[in-house]
């Protein structure tokens, strides 16, 4: 080994300037990190979930509490996971070398990752078959055809309330109807019923689960590949796709949104997404802050492990903070683009059905792949706006299920760096194809039933679960001013009053909005169902065995540490309480720095982390 006349290693040197971890790399630039990064953290979520909750929340009143909410929980806990992964430079399960009695946290995280990713690949699969057959003039859910039924209409039906009875073509029954009597029924309309009975081919119940759709089985290949090409090489390959993946979406945004604001009709679903119609009322409801802390903990992906993945090819000394509000602000601003662009062209459909714009909202998949889809079947060169709109959810998707995968392949390559490292390539195609297998049911005609299961038990409050523990473990167990120090350490700047905010946050406020959250889920939560169609209850236990299965990891990893583990019983949890012996900074460059400039001026060199003391003190007067 080679080294200089100061005695430093000369590869180390050559490995700081250069950017690259030996066996693991980082980002090429920062452009590729922060594009990877939104890109993860923006989803379907903010496409489809955000503009109903607005809608329903009070519209444009929504924004504050959701705001509010971003402020004292979602920036705070995305700083805290993206510090922790861009100090040690390993994947959610290895950075609990910090904590090692709670690394079971991170194995759980990697199993919500993975399942979630499932279902994940199916919903881009829905999307890749919409754009595919947005090349159609006119659109095929355009109009009811030989597919359709009975019950598809291009327009809402009028019918009579007589007696409690309602009474279809009243003039023609001689039926005298005054008009409070008259009510506006919308039978199914073309988009509903093409998304039931051809996109899905949907059986009546998840006990029927008929054979695989094999258009959306191709479409599940074709989205395995594309993830597998983008991620080929890891974030060597990823950091390029996203410079098209993660950017394409805003030009949509803004183009239907253009197109959105100049349709007729277009005020009415604006005004009451953020204009005139806004209730300010609701910000008296405690649901309404509820709605607001849950969804911007979920849009920010926090607790998923992303986060801390790509993070941690980041470079030591990279402004993870700066990073952190650029992201999360992002995010944040992409949600309220997203529903301009929904409102107004939904607003548009409404004047087209002569309704209310309250009775064409829908959320989740109905907002997605049928209202929009209805609504853009409306609009002058239809399948072009089809065409982009879910081309942009694929790219959205896309960037979403990148991190998902680079998750699982990360926490393998940190644990198995011999076997895996030189075969990132073999690694990422196996995880493919892998999931690609595991989708299969989810595109059978009772697939719908198993994406909505997975949705509704894994990737709910189980989440919240894992980032209570994981910001409980970092602020209270590693110790909060010692995780400061080492942001300071990568920051390169001392300020106490500058923590301040910060320690209140992590301290306090976060751990306190995610417990009563997570309560408040618990005490609600209802067994889901699909529109009307219910589970049975061996579908409902499989949930709980989902769930049981990912959170099982977490005491079972600490009783198996426990037993390893050295000495009497208080001793083994002091040891695990306390951060293991590869729990410190990737490059041994880094490891003999001072943890600011102020320090390294005053002669205080805090070089030995290998070893550190456990902080006893951290709920003390001293975390002022």
């Amino acid at each position: 080994m080679q080294t200089d006349h100061s005695g430093q290693d000369v590869q180390k040197l050559h490995v700081e300037e250069g950017g690259e971890n030996p066996g693991r790399g980082t980002w090429a630039s920062k452009k590729e990190y922060i594009l990877s990064t939104i890109g993860y953290a923006v989803g379907l979520g903010n496409i489809w979930r955000f503009p109903y909750l607005a809608y329903k929340n009070g519209g444009g009143a929504f924004l504050i509490p959701y705001f509010v909410m971003l402020v004292l929980a979602g920036i705070p806990l995305f700083f805290l996971e993206s510090a922790l992964g861009q100090f040690c430079s390993q994947g959610p399960v290895h950075v609990w070398g910090a904590v090692p009695i709670l690394q079971g946290v991170g194995v759980a995280m990697v199993l919500v990752t993975l399942m979630v990713s499932i279902y994940y690949n199916v919903i881009i699969a829905y999307s890749l078959y919409y754009m595919l057959a947005s090349f159609q003039s006119p659109l095929p859910w355009s109009t009811c055809v030989e597919w359709a039924d009975s019950h598809c209409s291009t327009s809402p039906k009028e019918y009579c309330n007589v007696s409690g009875l309602l009474v279809a073509n009243w003039t023609q029954e001689n039926i005298s109807c005054p008009s409070s009597s008259k009510i506006r029924v919308p039978v199914q309309s073309p988009s509903e019923q093409y998304w039931d009975h051809v996109t899905l081919q949907r059986s009546a119940s998840i006990e029927e689960t008929g054979p695989v759709v094999w258009h959306l089985a191709l479409c599940l290949l074709l989205s395995s590949i594309l993830v597998a090409a983008a991620l080929i090489k890891g974030i060597k390959s990823s950091g390029k796709v996203v410079y098209f993946t993660a950017t394409f979406p805003y030009v949509v945004l803004v183009v239907l949104l253009i197109r959105g604001v100049t349709l007729e009709g277009a005020r009415d679903g604006m005004e009451l997404y953020v204009g005139s119609r806004s209730n300010l009322t609701k910000l008296t409801e405690a649901q309404v802050w509820k709605d607001a802390a849950t969804q911007t903990f979920y849009s920010l992906s926090v607790g998923w492990g992303g986060v801390v993945t790509l993070a941690s090819y980041s470079k030591f000394h990279n402004n993870v903070l700066k990073d952190a509000f650029v992201v999360t602000l992002t995010n944040a601003g992409t949600s309220v683009l997203a529903g301009c662009a929904i409102f107004s062209i939904l607003g548009h459909m409404a004047h087209v059905y002569k309704m209310p714009v309250e009775d064409v909202v829908k959320e989740g998949f109905g907002l997605a792949f049928i209202a929009y889809a209805d609504a853009l079947s409306k609009l002058p060169v239809s399948s072009l706006w089809s065409f982009l709109f879910f081309f942009m959810l694929l790219t959205v998707g896309l960037d979403s299920q990148f991190g998902g995968i680079e998750v699982v392949t990360t926490c393998l390559i940190d644990s198995f760096p011999k076997a895996f490292t030189s075969k990132h390539a073999t690694l990422t195609m196996t995880a493919s194809g892998f999931l690609y297998l595991l989708g299969l049911p989810c595109v059978t005609q009772a697939g719908i039933y198993w994406v909505t299961l997975i949705d509704q038990f894994v990737a709910s409050w189980v989440l919240l679960i894992l980032a209570l523990l994981e910001i409980l473990g970092v602020v209270y167990i590693y110790g909060g001013n010692r995780f400061i120090m080492d942001a300071e350490m990568m920051l390169g700047q001392k300020n106490t009053s500058y923590w301040f905010w910060w320690r209140v946050c992590w301290f306090f406020i976060s751990p306190g909005v995610i417990l009563v959250i997570l309560i408040w889920s618990l005490l609600t939560f209802t067994p889901p169902t699909y529109g009307t169609v219910h589970y049975p209850v061996w579908a409902l236990a499989l949930g709980w065995c989902m769930v049981a299965f990912i959170l099982l990891w977490i005491p079972a990893i600490a009783a198996w540490k426990l037993i390893k583990a050295q000495g009497n019983a208080a001793e083994r949890v002091k040891s695990l309480c306390s951060p293991s012996e590869k729990w410190h900074p990737y490059l041994d460059v880094h490891r003999g720095e001072c943890y600011s400039e102020v320090d390294c001026g005053r002669g205080k060199n805090h070089s030995k982390r290998t070893t550190p003391e456990p902080d006893v003190n951290v709920i003390s007067s001293s975390w002022l």
